[in-house]
Parts: structure tokens; C-alpha cells; sequence
């Protein structure tokens, strides 16, 4: 996140979505499990960037009244990309084998990467008029690079730590489905290999439309005279909430086509909830310091995303169902929602020199003079 401030999100977005590519195709011709693990290994580093620089794109060159929809499109990319993606990695492991699976994806994300290096622009290489400037806020955009002052001092404001806290229940929510979910069905529920792909395409299809909705309450919230972190707080906890309800319903749910229908639900509502998240590090912060916030945001998210599919699937091993690891979700969910909603109440103050002001924060008890 802070390499997005400081170079820009071209540079970084392309190159990152260049590195992931690769280490698709590497991931295909790999002859060993540890090889295997190194190659996952880079393919997170090129993943870590992409929705950090999305979310500074939106700061960069959207209105405040418009970022939440903004957000809203962009996120739901991840759903509709996996629910793509099921059934359309199974008809390829199927027809080509997994190897050429991992190399085809590949490819399509080098064609990806030189795309967006050949659209995209970081305003120090544009030159607006006045009425675009308008048209964005009437402020001039921001091309200071951040500083690891600036970096540091993120992590003195309790909005920060409850930025981290709501977003690790979140990606602890997704992947727990993105990674469990045809597992799920597939043990779970009996159904074959190839009624799963298709069956958890609908899924992350509402997933698709709750990223969308997300984006759309929050600038409806915005529209309607709420400030720009509360627009975004108010549905991020509420979907945080709903989730849980859902989830609990799912783990009890007496079929599979009624536990899907929840499930569902829940992924309609956690797109929501991430999205919401995504559309705050544009309001809780410095323009120049969106991506970094960003991205500390999506360290605790990773910690959530990582615990996930370990914890699923040590729980279903050990006590022969989903039901506990999804009761487990719903309780995590539930902590991370309760933690936003008490640390996040205002955004982090700025100077009037552009940095940020790190005062002192009365829970912290620290000073950054």
C-alpha cells in the first residue's frame, strides 16, 4: 500500500497483476509440494496490491458522493470473478487437466496486466481542466508521496485498529466460503464435481449484486447528510451482523438447497460488508494515504483470510461436520463487527500541510509529535 502512494497505482497495479499471472503459469508446471507452496507464496505477494490500488484509484478520481459505487464495482469483481471461475476452472480441469488450468489463467492475466498499464493514468500524468477538478471535488488532486512517517502515525488512531478488527472477520467470512464451499456441498450434501461448480456459482453470484448494493447505501447515506465514515460504518456492521444471523441459519439449515439459499444471503451481505470497508479508507484518511490505510486494512483482513480455510478445515476433520466451523465463523464475524463498531467513530485528522496530524488518541494513550 504505501509502494501505491509513493509510485502510483499504474506502475504497481500492472506489474503486481503481472507477477500474480506468472505465478499461475508457474503454478502449472510445478513437480513437488513445496514447490507447489512457493509458488502460492508469490502468488499472494502479486495479489496483495490489487484491491489496495483499486481503492486509491477511487480516491484519486472519483467524487466523495460517487465512491461509494465506485467501490461497489470494483469489489464485486472477486465474487464475480470465482463465481466465473467454478464452473468455468472445472470444465477446464476436466477437459485439459489442472496443470493447463493454472497455465491458461495465466496467460489471461498477462493480457490483463498490459491492458490496464496501456488504459490507465495516475493524475501526476494527466492534466485536468477546472471543470474536471469540479467535477471531482473542486480540490486539486494530491501527488505528495507518502512518508514512513505517514505509514507509521496510521497505527497511533483507534479507527485504524478498527478498520484491522472488522475486516479480519470479514475475509475471515469469504474465505471461508470461497475456500470450503464446493468442499462443502460436495461432503456435506453429496452432490458430484460437476453440480458443485455450478451450484456455488450462485452463491457468489449475490455476492456480486451485495458489493454492488453496498456501494449504492453508502453514497445514498452520504446523499442524505451522514458524513463520509459513518455512511460507510453503518451498512459495513449492519452486513458484518447479518452474516452472522445467516450463517447460524445455514449451519442448521435441514437441506442443501435451503443452506444454500443462506448461504447466499451471507455472501450477498459480506460483499456488502467488504465493500462498505474498501469505500471507508477513502473517507477515514488523507487522499495520499488511502492505499496504505488500505493496506493495513488488508493485513488484518489476510490474517482473517489465512485462519479461515486452516481452522474449516482442522474443525470438519476433527469433528466430522460443518457445522461447528461455520458456528465458529458466525462467532468471529460477530467479534470483528462489535470491534468496528466501537473503535471506528471519526477519520484520522489532517494538517494543513497535507500530512496527517497524529495527535494524541485517547485509547492509545500515544503522541507522534
Amino acid at each position: 500500500g504505501a509502494l501505491v502512494d509513493r509510485v502510483g497505482a499504474r506502475l504497481v497495479l500492472s506489474a503486481a497483476l503481472g507477477l500474480w499471472s506468472l505465478a499461475q503459469i508457474f503454478g502449472g508446471v510445478v513437480t513437488s509440494f513445496w514447490q507447489f507452496v512457493a509458488v502460492r507464496g508469490l502468488l499472494g505477494v502479486g495479489e496483495s496490491p490489487q484491491f489496495p490500488t483499486c481503492a486509491r484509484i477511487v480516491a484519486d478520481w472519483f467524487h466523495k458522493r460517487q465512491r461509494g459505487w465506485a467501490t461497489g464495482v470494483w469489489n464485486c469483481s472477486s465474487s464475480l470473478g470465482t463465481a466465473i471461475a467454478a464452473p468455468l476452472l472445472t470444465y477446464l480441469m476436466i477437459s485439459f487437466g489442472w496443470r493447463w488450468m493454472f497455465v491458461i489463467m495465466g496467460l489471461a492475466g498477462i493480457t490483463v496486466a498490459v491492458i490496464a498499464y496501456w488504459l490507465h493514468r495516475d493524475p501526476s500524468q494527466v492534466r485536468l481542466t477546472a471543470e474536471e477538478q469540479e467535477q471531482l471535488g473542486g480540490q486539486e488532486i494530491e501527488t505528495r508521496r507518502v512518508t514512513w512517517r505517514d505509514w507509521q502515525g496510521l497505527f497511533r488512531f483507534r479507527t485504524t485498529w478498527g478498520m484491522i478488527s472488522g475486516f479480519f472477520g470479514a475475509v475471515y467470512m469469504v474465505w471461508l466460503y470461497y475456500s470450503w464451499l464446493p468442499q462443502y456441498l460436495e461432503i456435506q450434501w453429496h452432490l458430484s464435481i460437476v453440480k458443485t461448480g455450478w451450484v456455488s456459482a450462485v452463491p457468489f453470484m449475490c455476492g456480486v449484486v451485495g458489493s454492488l448494493c453496498g456501494g449504492r447505501i453508502c453514497d445514498s447515506l452520504v446523499a442524505r447528510g451522514f458524513s463520509p465514515i459513518m455512511s460507510c460504518k453503518i451498512p459495513l456492521v449492519g452486513s458484518l451482523l447479518g452474516t452472522v444471523i445467516f450463517t447460524i441459519l445455514a449451519a442448521y439449515a435441514p437441506s442443501g438447497a435451503l443452506a444454500v439459499a443462506y448461504i447466499a444471503v451471507s455472501l450477498f451481505l459480506i460483499n456488502c460488508t467488504t465493500c462498505a470497508a474498501w469505500a471507508m479508507t477513502t473517507a477515514a484518511a488523507d487522499r495520499n494515504l488511502t492505499a496504505s490505510l488500505g493496506s493495513i486494512q488488508n493485513f488484518g483482513g489476510y490474517l482473517g483470510g489465512t485462519l479461515a480455510p486452516t481452522l474449516t478445515g482442522f474443525i470438519v476433520q476433527t469433528s466430522g461436520s460443518f457445522r461447528p466451523a461455520l458456528l465458529v465463523g458466525a462467532l468471529i464475524a460477530f467479534l470483528a463487527g462489535v470491534g468496528h463498531l466501537l473503535l471506528v467513530n471519526k477519520p484520522i485528522p489532517r494538517a494543513s500541510d497535507g500530512t496527517s496530524q497524529f495527535r494524541k488518541d485517547p485509547l492509545l494513550g500515544e503522541i507522534a509529535s
